[in-house]
């Protein structure tokens, strides 16, 4: 195709809403990025990187490649028009965002599939991303009265030695929802347990030995409600899942907000846990997938 893979403009936002408000017409949800893709390719800079397929000077296509760390990266955001999909487009803009990335020095980039999504899937392993770990959201309504029924403390360094050894952590290889991008996964490290201590939101369930983490990384409104949104709920054992998910709503109370949401594992065991704790849990996990930027084959 004859077509120009450019920087994103904030006057190609009409086009990209134009045909991004039915991305999943099946589906009852909306997509984000007629919302975002403004703010998108305002705020570029050298750390963020938003593409436009451009053709005869329309935007047909877009996606955005987002610097995480000194060596991690993400991408999302991938939308073709109608009119232009099955021509190979969708694996052009991956290409390059996936070239933008190793020029920055990542050595691996992840991104978000939902697990129903299965073109998106197919495109992802075309172009080298393998599994990596897969997730949902428990949720709680907030409550002011919850009372834990083991003691929740604020301990970094008791939370990330649990961390390293727990079975939370080696489902989801380590990655938790990265503390300042919202719906983007990177390694959990022990800064981020200790900015989160800080500011009042690290809950480390510890009675008989440490036995659950979570940490709150921001609060947001949806759909007329406001949440508070945990990066990662990690727990030992059913009291521990009780507890943790306790205190997830007494904080969220606290902050005036309606909801908590806490990442889990998809396994059996924490989805069964969270349910017996009383949160609900999201209906479809998400899959996160990644590929190895060192190999000079990929992007290619």
């Amino acid at each position: 195709m004859d077509l120009t893979i450019r920087p994103a403009r904030i006057d190609d936002h009409e086009a990209v809403a134009a045909f991004t408000r039915e991305t999943w017409p099946d589906r009852e949800m909306d997509d984000y990025l007629p919302g975002t893709f403004r703010e998108w390719a305002a705020s570029d800079d050298d750390a963020r990187r938003t593409l436009v397929a451009d053709d005869g000077g329309r935007a047909v296509g877009v996606i955005q490649g987002v610097e995480l760390s000194n060596w991690e990266s993400w991408v999302q955001g991938l939308r073709v028009h109608p009119d232009y999909r099955d021509r190979g487009l969708a694996r052009r803009l991956t290409d390059d965002v996936l070239t933008w990335a190793r020029s920055r020095g990542a050595t691996v980039c992840r991104n978000l599939v939902f697990s129903w999504n299965v073109a998106s899937l197919g495109l992802a392993r075309d172009r080298g991303f393998e599994p990596a770990t897969e997730f949902r959201w428990a949720t709680v309504e907030a409550d002011a009265d919850a009372d834990p029924v083991l003691s929740v403390t604020a301990d970094p360094d008791a939370g990330w030695a649990f961390w390293t050894d727990c079975d939370a952590r080696k489902h989801l290889r380590g990655l938790a929802i990265h503390p300042s991008r919202a719906w983007t996964l990177s390694e959990l490290r022990p800064a981020d347990l200790a900015r989160a201590a800080e500011a009042d939101g690290l809950f480390v369930v510890g009675e008989r030995g440490t036995r659950g983490l979570g940490l709150r990384n921001r609060a947001f409104e949806a759909d007329g409600d406001r949440w508070t949104e945990h990066a990662v709920g990690a727990w030992a054992d059913l009291d521990a899942a009780r507890a943790l998910i306790d205190a997830a709503a007494r904080d969220a109370a606290r902050l005036d907000a309606d909801r908590a949401r806490l990442l889990i594992p998809e396994t059996a065991r924490f989805v069964t846990d969270a349910a017996a704790a009383r949160a609900d849990v999201s209906g479809d996990p998400d899959f996160v997938l990644a590929t190895d930027l060192t190999d000079p084959d990929i992007g290619t």
